[in-house]
């Protein structure tokens, strides 16, 4: 299969590409970096991926900026970091996905186990990963031609527990190849609406 990873640069994203390239033809996708570069935020810049790679059976995005403070100095501008770019930026991959994927083909999108267990200064995290995961429950029921679409949940990671272990005391982060193992879940099995949890 032809396998679209968008965010592979990232931590996830390079462990989800490196499982799925033993069997998969995978295009790394970045925002700076990768093959081939995208900006999830902008709906033409999204568009003009799918054009430029062409037919594919599968996407997975492990990509989206969120932002973390306290509710006190929440705002509409940084509340929109989160629902601009993780929440619209997945949306608008998984609806360009649905023109240009082959049939049958799968799409992977990515929430975070703050959506069921919030975090000090995580309001917006917590608010877009809800988000994500009912976008999927819904959109699996439309699709058309056969597309899937799953959401990987994953906790905090094992690799990056010296950024961000003060944020998540008592939670038990994952190994990133671990966390990788849900993708090859979604892209490989046959199941659709479901959020895979790794915690």
């Amino acid at each position: 299969m032809k396998v679209i990873v968008i965010g592979a640069t990232g931590t996830i994203g390079r462990a989800v590409s490196e499982q799925l390239a033993a069997r998969h033809e995978v295009i790394r996708v970045g925002r700076s970096g990768g093959q081939h570069q995208v900006d999830i935020a902008d709906p033409a810049s999204v568009e003009a991926l799918f054009r430029r790679i062409g037919p594919a059976d599968a996407v997975v995005v492990t990509a989206g900026n969120l932002h973390f403070g306290p509710l006190a100095e929440l705002d509409a501008d940084k509340m929109n970091v989160g629902l601009q770019h993780k929440l619209m930026g997945q949306v608008n991959v998984a609806l360009a996905a649905q023109r240009h994927l082959n049939d049958g083909g799968s799409i992977t999108l990515t929430s975070g186990i703050v959506g069921a267990e919030p975090i000090r200064y995580g309001i917006n995290a917590t608010t877009v990963n809800t988000a994500v995961d009912g976008f999927v429950r819904a959109a699996a029921i439309e699709l058309p031609r056969g597309l899937r679409i799953n959401v990987v949940d994953p906790s905090v990671l094992q690799e990056s527990m010296k950024a961000y272990g003060p944020y998540f005391h008592g939670f038990e982060p994952v190994p990133a190849s671990r966390v990788a193992q849900a993708y090859s879940r979604s892209v490989d099995g046959l199941q659709t609406g479901k959020v895979y949890r790794v915690w």
